[in-house]
């Protein structure tokens, strides 16, 4: 009885696999199955209605009109049987793809299905031939010659040209789907690199910012300023946290990426608080605007770090935004140390390179970023963005 339960079990397991690896290749099956159903419709349809309005047209004796009836409906059921026929040749021609697409790139088994195709052509065609002498031997019709060899040779090449025709028309059909498929793939791989892409380079900016704000956190428990440094990691905590959840490939207005800075800037605030001025210029009608997420942290951090750090006097720092036709301009200028127009501080790359890489990765060539000097001790990054709104 055990054994019993244990084989049903089995059974019933190696079912739920079966019908499993049936749902996954339904999809592309069910599709070609559908286009044959409709190119056969069209296909072994004209062939019949071409077939019978030609015989229509040189009836002579149009009131026998049941032998003219019966006749067509054997037209139809010897047309039907070809489509039967067809149906045999596609499953072979399938297979057949499946087996090439296992060998390699199926494209370079094409003169194999030429081939193939030729040959079950030949060999269906007699089939087909042979079913209309035997619906001509059950019932003979008057308005249709006795069936001769000649008859059969005639409608042998007519059944090959036919067989073959339907051949190439469906090789072409899976051929098609292939390359569609291939094309979906190749996107979404495309896509899953871009999005793995991004994430990497998203990543990049918090141990950076961490780096650099736990500085300052240091700086403050140096100069004895607990409560300052205290506020700070409070602040720290719940930027990483509002920031980690962030998607990297999700678009956030603009007003919501500003909004975010601001958490960070009231961390910077706790140890620039007497140095930093920070203004907003942003227009209502660019506030929805898209930008990529924590887009403008490094460029925020840039500025404080190699301007207001660097800095023994107040430092302003202005962001601006406003839209250019079908572009979003987004600019963060800063004041510099005077004399250092010509020379780059140390680490001032590796923010502006990230956001470059972000941009270049998400708008390849849509997305322009550009930094530099714009006057003395007044220094500039720009980002150039398409408008779209959310």
């Amino acid at each position: 009885m055990m054994d019993d339960i244990q084989g049903a079990g089995t059974v019933q397991h190696n079912l739920r696999d079966v019908g499993h690896s049936m749902m996954e290749r339904s999809p592309a099956e069910c599709a070609i199955r559908q286009a044959y159903i409709r190119f056969g419709l069209v296909y072994w349809g004209g062939a019949f209605l071409s077939s019978a309005v030609l015989y229509i047209l040189k009836i002579l004796d149009s009131a026998e009109y049941i032998q003219n009836a019966i006749y067509l409906a054997e037209k139809f059921l010897r047309y039907g049987t070809g489509w039967l026929i067809a149906t045999a040749i596609s499953y072979t021609l399938f297979r057949l793809h499946g087996w090439a697409r296992r060998r390699g790139p199926s494209e370079s088994s094409l003169p194999i299905f030429i081939v193939v195709s030729f040959l079950i052509s030949l060999a269906a065609a007699p089939v087909w031939a042979a079913f209309g002498y035997a619906v001509q031997a059950v019932h003979p019709l008057p308005q249709v010659a006795a069936y001769s060899w000649n008859s059969f040779i005639n409608d042998t090449a007519l059944g090959a040209a036919m067989f073959f025709g339907w051949s190439c028309l469906f090789i072409s059909l899976i051929f098609s789907f292939e390359l569609h498929d291939r094309g979906r793939r190749l996107a979404a791989a495309r896509e899953e690199a871009l999005s793995a892409q991004m994430r990497a380079l998203r990543y990049q900016v918090n141990p950076h910012f961490l780096f650099n704000t736990l500085n300052s956190i240091a700086g403050l428990i140096e100069e004895g300023a607990a409560t300052q440094a205290e506020r700070m990691v409070l602040s720290l905590s719940t930027f990483l946290r509002t920031t980690l959840s962030l998607d990297p490939m999700h678009d956030v207005p603009l007003v919501e990426e500003i909004s975010l800075q601001e958490g960070y800037l009231e961390i910077e605030r706790q140890r620039f608080s007497d140095r930093m001025a920070f203004s907003i210029d942003v227009p209502a009608d660019v506030h929805r605007a898209l930008v990529p997420s924590l887009i403008l942290q490094p460029l925020i951090e840039n500025a404080i770090k190699h301007g207001v750090g660097a800095t023994a006097g107040k430092v302003e720092i202005a962001l601006r935004a406003q839209r250019d036709a079908d572009r979003l301009r987004v600019t963060i200028e800063n004041d510099m140390p005077p004399g250092d127009n010509d020379k780059k501080p140390d680490g001032m790359g590796v923010g502006l390179r990230n956001v470059a890489q972000r941009l270049r990765a998400r708008f390849e060539e849509d997305g322009h970023f550009s930094s530099g000097t714009v006057g003395p001790g007044r220094y500039r990054a720009s980002l150039d963005l398409p408008w779209r709104l959310g």
